[in-house]
């Protein structure tokens, strides 16, 4: 038997979801550009952590984005509860191994 999902909260389009991923990506690489900078003007090397855990957080924020929007978009497209199921499975299965 298949059967529609109800949302109850509108989600983002598929593109608004990419151009705010790829927002965040471009906003880590000013991050990471500014990471440079601060080891070129030899900067402490505790500063210079502080500044790649922050990059590195904001790395895995992007993650998590992607995998929220995967779901999302897996769960709008389809009418089986099932695909849902297996779906959501695979995304743990990436969330288990990359997360």
């Amino acid at each position: 038997m298949t059967k529609k999902i109800p949302l109850e909260i509108p989600l983002e389009t598929e593109e608004a979801q990419r151009r705010k991923i790829v927002s965040r990506l471009a906003r880590i690489e000013g991050q990471i550009r500014a990471i440079q900078g601060m080891i070129l003007d030899n900067c402490s090397c505790e500063q210079v952590a502080l500044q790649l855990t922050a990059a590195r957080r904001a790395l895995d924020k992007a993650f998590y984005e992607m995998i929220i929007c995967s779901l999302n978009n897996h769960i709008e497209s389809s009418d089986d509860i099932e695909d849902v199921r297996a779906a959501t499975k695979e995304l743990a299965r990436l969330l288990a191994k990359f997360g």
